[in-house]
């Protein structure tokens, strides 16, 4: 029967309506310009549980420079066509390296160049941040690129601030939060809250927000693969189910051991 027709429904004088073919239209993934901002309060020279090596004090700027050289090598692999700028947070947001580029010694370059203050900021602005990533995501809208800004934020108890409109949303924003363990002096869940906030408020497509209050870098890691994905093919994060748990499991017991097991031990 051709495409189109319709069959007679049985025990009715009624032509049953053919189904409609499904179709998935094509799309296009654009090339990421991606935007790094490493918050560069004094709470970044916090050291990590795990020492460097001959046990130089590893703190999470440290860290941090490792798993963003970890993500621009894994990303360039998958496609070299994407690009990095880079730029920190005090108080406010100012640029480290303003020219986007899939060149790795800049990159690397760029990532050295990173210090910590000596004292804390008192402020956290990402107002202008969010002015420069819309002024950048136009640009890249414009080169059929999509923008994409990933915000690595380190203190436990200040949370950021920001003004911008909700009706304007013209890059992805992401936030892996390190912090120190809930205490007196600190409350990580309100911060993490306000970054649940500036997230929604600013993100085109799906933002994914990890946090992480260990002190470990392979949990660092592991954040920042997990936003190696695309913001265009991302489902939301209610519904990310990785990474699976690498928990030991016990081996099952064999056919022979099971039948050993149930035989009774005469007594002697």
């Amino acid at each position: 029967m051709e495409a189109g027709a319709t069959m007679m429904d049985s025990g009715s004088s009624r032509p049953a309506v053919a189904a409609p073919r499904y179709s998935l239209p094509p799309c296009r993934f654009m090339n990421e310009d991606v935007l790094f901002c490493v918050d560069v309060d004094v709470e970044s020279k916090m050291e990590m549980k795990l020492s460097g090596p001959k046990g130089r004090p590893f703190t999470r700027l440290d860290a941090v420079r490792q798993a963003i050289l970890l993500f621009v090598h894994s990303k360039l692999s998958i496609n070299s066509d994407h690009r990095f700028a880079f730029s920190v947070l005090g108080q406010s947001v100012s640029w480290l390296r303003k020219e986007f580029s899939n060149d790795v010694d800049s990159a690397r370059a760029a990532l050295h160049s990173l210090t910590a203050a000596d004292s804390p900021y008192g402020i956290a602005d990402l107002t202008q941040l969010f002015r420069i990533a819309a002024h950048e995501g136009k640009k890249s809208r414009a080169q059929g690129r999509h923008l994409r800004v990933i915000l690595i934020y380190c203190r436990s108890s200040l949370r950021p601030q920001h003004q911008w409109p909700v009706s304007q949303k013209l890059f992805t924003f992401d936030v892996i939060y390190l912090h120190d363990k809930p205490g007196p002096e600190n409350c990580p869940q309100r911060v993490y809250d306000a970054l649940v906030d500036a997230l929604e408020h600013v993100s085109e497509y799906e933002g994914y927000i990890l946090e992480s209050g260990h002190g470990l870098s392979r949990v660092l890691f592991r954040h920042i693969s997990v936003l190696l994905s695309h913001p265009q093919q991302r489902c939301v994060q209610d519904d990310l189910d990785i990474p699976k748990s690498l928990t030991r499991k016990s081996p099952l017991p064999t056919e022979a051991s099971q039948s050993e097991e149930s035989v009774p031990v005469s007594s002697q």
